[in-house]
C-alpha cells in the first residue's frame, strides 16, 4: 500500500486560504517561472521554476487516489466534474449529492468517516500514494494516525487572516522528520515524515 500524504500551499503565517476561500495569492507561484508543467486530468498548464516543475511532476505521477472533504468539494464546484489529477476522489460527507454519484463518476462519497475513506482510497491507489487535499481531513487523519507525510508549498506571504492549516490539532505535540527542502521561485517546498 502507498503512503497517505497531505500537500497544500500555505502562507508563512499558516493560512491555506483567505477569509472567503480565496487562494489566488497562495497559488501565484504556479505561474512564476518559465518551465511549463501540464496538470494531469485538466487543461491547466502551470509555469513554474525548474525545481518546482520536477517536484510537481514527481508528486502528480505518484498519486493514485485523493481523499477530500465535502466543503472542499463544494468550494471547488466539484472541479466541473474533472477532479485534479484525473484520479478517483473519495469525498468524506454526511449526505451524498446524487447529481455527482453514479456510474462513470470519479467521485466516491464516503459517509462512514475518514478512516473508511482512506482505506477505500488505498485499495484504489494500490502502490501509489493517497493524497489528502483538505486541511480538515488532514487534521482528522493526523489525529487517527493515518497520515504518513506532510508536504507544504510555503509561500513567502503573511496573509493575516483566513483558513488556518494546523488549527484544532489538540495539545499533544506531533513530531515530524524533514524529508526534503526544495527552493522554487516564489515558494519553498517542504516535506516531512510523520513520526508514529
Amino acid at each position: 500500500m502507498g503512503k497517505v500524504i497531505f500537500n497544500m500551499s500555505m502562507s508563512l503565517d499558516g493560512f491555506i486560504a483567505g477569509p472567503n476561500d480565496e487562494v489566488d495569492r497562495l497559488f501565484a507561484w504556479y505561474f512564476s517561472g518559465d518551465t511549463e508543467v501540464p496538470f494531469p486530468g485538466s487543461e491547466f498548464v502551470f509555469k513554474v521554476s525548474r525545481a518546482s516543475a520536477e517536484r510537481l511532476q514527481e508528486a502528480s505521477t505518484a498519486v493514485g487516489a485523493i481523499v477530500t472533504g465535502r466543503r472542499n468539494f463544494n468550494v471547488a464546484g466539484a472541479w466541473g466534474g474533472k477532479p485534479p489529477l484525473g484520479v478517483r476522489h473519495f469525498v468524506v460527507t454526511h449526505t451524498v449529492p446524487q447529481e455527482w454519484a453514479g456510474e462513470g463518476s470519479l467521485f466516491t462519497f464516503v459517509t462512514d468517516g475518514v478512516a473508511s475513506a482512506v482505506e477505500k482510497a488505498r485499495q484504489t491507489a494500490g502502490n501509489k500514494a493517497v493524497a489528502v487535499s483538505s486541511a480538515n481531513i488532514m487534521r482528522q487523519c493526523l489525529k487517527a494516525g493515518l497520515l504518513d507525510e506532510i508536504h507544504i508549498d510555503l509561500v513567502p506571504l503573511l496573509l493575516g487572516d483566513g483558513i488556518r492549516c494546523f488549527d484544532y490539532l489538540g495539545s499533544e505535540p506531533i513530531e515530524l522528520e524533514i524529508i526534503s527542502v526544495i527552493e522554487g521561485t516564489g515558494v519553498t517546498h517542504l516535506a516531512y515524515r510523520v513520526v508514529k
